[in-house]
């Protein structure tokens, strides 16, 4: 018989509503034989059990050998990550109150918290007295404390915070990812990794 090839394109971190998990799940799959491929994405590679926590790695070690015990003329080449995080969520967890409490709650920790930083950092470097020595040399007056150099600065620093964001409400001043989305990219894949490897020393992960 004929060899086939089933290329794997497999994601770092696939979320799930459901515990049972298919092979389409864990990524991109690629066979020239259709009819084979159509096989092999309803494949059940695992269950979550109440003891996973809501989270498993798999490794594609696993997985081939998974497949090649299926079908015997089959090779796998894997051209995506060496090892998946399944994670099993809830989208319904909060409803109504709860959510909208949550809401506001991390509304006015990242308001207040940010306001309370910029503050510390004015008064660290002393900006008010930075800006009523500038308008007294240039002026030949003494600063009320409300001069047009506060309010420039005020408002440059409010357009700063947004052109730094690139975000205004629901859209992009760019096309370019924002600052919070590219931390975020790199905090989950921190966390992929962490959970990955921890996985792996504890013997949890499915492997060979």
């Amino acid at each position: 018989m004929q060899t086939e090839t089933l290329y794997l394109k497999l994601e770092r971190n696939v979320e799930l509503q459901k515990t049972d998990v298919w092979m389409k799940d864990l990524g991109k799959l690629y066979c020239r034989d259709q009819q084979l491929l159509n096989k092999i994405k309803p494949m059940k590679v695992y269950k979550f059990v109440p003891g996973d926590g809501g989270r498993k790695v798999v490794s594609v070690m696993w997985l081939i050998a998974l497949l090649e015990q299926e079908y015997e003329n089959l090779e796998v080449e894997n051209i995506g990550e060496t090892e998946v995080v399944l994670e099993l969520v809830k989208t319904n967890r909060y409803k109504g109150f709860v959510q909208a409490a949550k809401i506001v709650f991390v509304s006015c920790i990242c308001f207040f918290g940010a306001s309370f930083t910029i503050m510390s950092f004015h008064n660290d470097v002393g900006i008010v007295k930075t800006f009523n020595r500038i308008y007294e040399m240039i002026t030949g007056q003494i600063s009320d404390g409300v001069t047009i150099l506060e309010i420039s600065y005020s408002i440059g620093l409010a357009l700063g915070i947004v052109v730094f964001f690139n975000h205004i409400g629901g859209r992009r001043i760019t096309k370019d990812p924002t600052p919070i989305e590219v931390e975020m990219r790199i905090y989950e894949k921190d966390v992929n990794e962490a959970l990955a490897e921890t996985a792996d020393r504890e013997g949890k992960t499915l492997d060979v």
